[in-house]
């Protein structure tokens, strides 16, 4: 449930603007805090949210320290939920968990990618991420993800609602149907 980032028009853009991003996460760093999704993991699951979890609402005090990411989020995802950076500690292993019922796919945008194993599973297929480049998926699929290296992964993640352009409609929202 990997979607290839040409189907979609924002890729280009949201990584153009990646290391500024990667600027503002340095500058938020010591700020992360753990996930509150404790069931997924036992420990190294760090976030910094701009727009909250489940469905999107604005932190505004976060926003205003991550004004960049702000607009880039706002020119390329005219409709989203969650954004906020995403931090696997050394050693971190999200558990295999779904998604739930949104009418969201999920982009992670890679800031800091360290070499070695660090994936994400989406179904039967992983795929590593790497600095500067969007993976596009559709969460409410089984899905894992772990760093088994020495140095953090940075991510920011971002929920949004596909183009109906693409054809693409999450698992989710397909079900409703």
């Amino acid at each position: 449930m990997f979607y290839e980032a040409e189907r979609f028009a924002f890729p280009p853009l949201i990584e153009a603007d990646w290391q500024a991003i990667r600027a503002e996460y340095e500058a938020i760093r010591a700020e992360v805090i753990d996930w509150r999704g404790v069931r997924l993991y036992k420990t190294g699951w760090k976030v910094f949210g701009l727009h909250d979890f489940p469905d999107g609402a604005p932190i505004e005090e976060n926003i205003a320290k991550c004004p960049r990411t702000a607009a880039a989020v706002k020119r390329c995802f005219p409709q989203h939920g969650v954004v906020g950076f995403s931090v696997l500690q050394p050693g971190t292993e999200v558990f295999p968990h779904e998604g739930s019922a949104s009418p969201y796919l999920r982009c992670h945008l890679g800031l800091i990618v360290p070499p070695g194993d660090c994936a994400l599973s989406v179904g039967e297929e992983s795929r590593g991420w790497s600095e500067g480049r969007v993976l596009i998926f559709d969460d409410h699929a089984m899905h894992a993800a772990w760093n088994r290296t020495p140095c953090e992964r940075v991510i920011l993640l971002i929920d949004f609602v596909p183009d109906p352009s693409t054809g693409i409609t999450p698992i989710s929202a397909a079900s409703k149907t």
